[in-house]
């Protein structure tokens, strides 16, 4: 095999590691979001009120979100990891809210 070859395949041995290494890396930080149902129980001022302390929403972002599930059936509430979204998602269990991580 010429070194042209050998050099050839080095590259693509280089690339191929590269490629696992940030796909592990992608996994490892892959954003997962809460979801909010629409169920027919809580007021909108009580899911403003949850979504402001349990997901730090700010008070204009808590109303676009309640108006979105409300209409839409559904809404992305918050974003990031799954080790924070965790407790805050379980936060919004426990306060009756309908809420899934995916």
């Amino acid at each position: 095999m010429g070194s042209f070859a050998v050099s050839k395949i080095k590259q693509m041995s280089t690339i191929e590691k590269i490629q696992e290494e940030l796909d592990v890396l992608l996994n490892e930080t892959r954003k997962h979001e809460i979801v909010l149902h629409n169920d027919d129980v809580n007021t909108f001022d009580f899911v403003i009120d949850s979504l402001v302390t349990v997901c730090d929403h700010t008070l204009e972002q808590a109303e676009q979100c309640t108006i979105l599930v409300h209409y839409k059936g559904k809404c992305s509430v918050k974003t990031g990891e799954y080790k924070d979204l965790e407790p805050r998602c379980s936060k919004l269990l426990e306060l009756g809210l309908s809420a899934e991580i995916v």
